[in-house]
């Protein structure tokens, strides 16, 4: 991974690259972003940059020896930590850690911005939570024991560290304060508000934005998308390279048909057809149930802008404009906070494997309530 191959965060790469050249690195750095930055692929093309043999003004070389290895990840210098669940392993614990290395190196070549529900996808979770165990500090100590092979540096990258079991996060307090000599933590973090306070005291923190969307659409042309796709992926993806990657392959859908159909069925209470179009919700496969609620969202906040008054920063384009500007007539400041509230809870119990049918159904009764106090 380059910098070159992450499109935006000109500001942050260039600040990187210019403690490297003035030999001003922090020696653990926390890369913070909402779940969709970039902060993964970032933190690895920041390793690269470091064990990079020749490196140039804007990025690593791409040719050396070093820049081969991390294009693989499998420098020798550059060390891992993530989070696993529930995976039947090996007996032979050496063998079963090699055997999951592979696999995380392979997900980082096939899935180069995935987050952690692709990971655990990618492994087989079993749909168990993944942790970083109490016995990975001590791993990390006894790896950080030992001098660099080939390069100057050691790198250690630690992604989703609020997911380390809270012995595994005490136990490296002090390592992550007095690292060896020429020793980099980098803690690649999608809730920085879960993390102990005695980590973050102790790194530095490069606050990840989400990417414009001109950053995004830019890869979406070249896909040779229309406008009319190109804007509703936009619209869903909301800053997430990832999402957006994602939406190209699927099925183009009308969510603003069924979104506006759904919000009327709610308003009018008409339980009968609340239970039809429950079924035409379960029969979606995760990633479109997901997207349409994700869409949901963004058209309360477009709802929001539009009786804010702020409507000039709003995203809608076509036929959402009408619904938006009518929409916003029936619903209020405290009815937007509580469908807003609805949505992203049926969203959070989505995504950990909750029944589609129960959840979406629930969702569009309190929905109904909402509309009709």
């Amino acid at each position: 991974m380059n910098f070159t191959n992450l499109p935006g965060l000109t500001e942050i790469k260039s600040k990187l690259i210019e403690a490297v050249k003035g030999n001003h690195i922090a020696h653990a750095q926390l890369f913070a972003g909402k779940p969709g930055s970039l902060n993964l692929p970032l933190a690895l093309a920041y390793a690269n940059y470091l064990h990079c043999q020749k490196k140039g003004d804007n990025d690593a070389c791409g040719t050396c020896a070093a820049c081969s290895k991390s294009a693989k990840y499998i420098h020798p210098d550059t060390s891992f930590v993530f989070p696993l669940g529930n995976v039947k392993g090996d007996k032979d614990e050496d063998r079963f850690k090699a055997d999951i290395l592979k696999t995380w190196r392979s997900f980082l070549l096939e899935q180069p911005y995935g987050d952690l529900n692709d990971w655990i996808s990618f492994y087989g979770g079993e749909d168990k939570q993944a942790l970083i165990s109490r016995e990975e500090s001590r791993e990390i100590i006894k790896t950080l024991s030992l001098k660099p092979f080939e390069s100057p540096f050691k790198v250690m990258i630690i992604w989703q560290p609020e997911l380390m079991h809270p012995s595994a996060a005490n136990g490296i307090l002090k390592i992550l304060e007095e690292p060896p000599a020429n020793t980099f933590f980098i803690l690649i973090t999608n809730a920085i508000e879960r993390l102990l306070p005695t980590i973050l005291s102790r790194t530095q923190i490069v606050q990840v934005p989400l990417l414009a969307d001109e950053d995004i659409e830019v890869r979406l042309q070249q896909k040779g998308l229309s406008e009319s796709r190109i804007t509703e992926i936009l619209s869903l993806a909301d800053g997430s390279l990832n999402t957006a990657i994602k939406l190209i392959d699927s099925e183009q859908d009308q969510y603003q048909e069924k979104f506006s159909g759904w919000m009327r069925t709610c308003f009018k209470r008409d339980y009968g057809k609340m239970v039809a179009m429950t079924e035409e919700f379960h029969e979606l496969d995760k990633l479109d149930q997901r997207n349409f609620l994700a869409y949901s969202l963004g058209m309360i906040r477009e709802t929001a802008l539009q009786f804010s008054g702020a409507s000039a920063i709003s995203r809608v384009k076509g036929s959402e404009v009408k619904f938006v500007q009518d929409f916003s007539k029936v619903v209020n400041v405290t009815k937007a906070e509580k469908i807003n509230e609805l949505i992203s809870d049926a969203t959070y119990h989505l995504e950990r494997n909750g029944s589609p049918k129960m959840i979406f159904l629930d969702l569009s009764l309190q929905l109904s309530q909402v509309f009709n106090p």
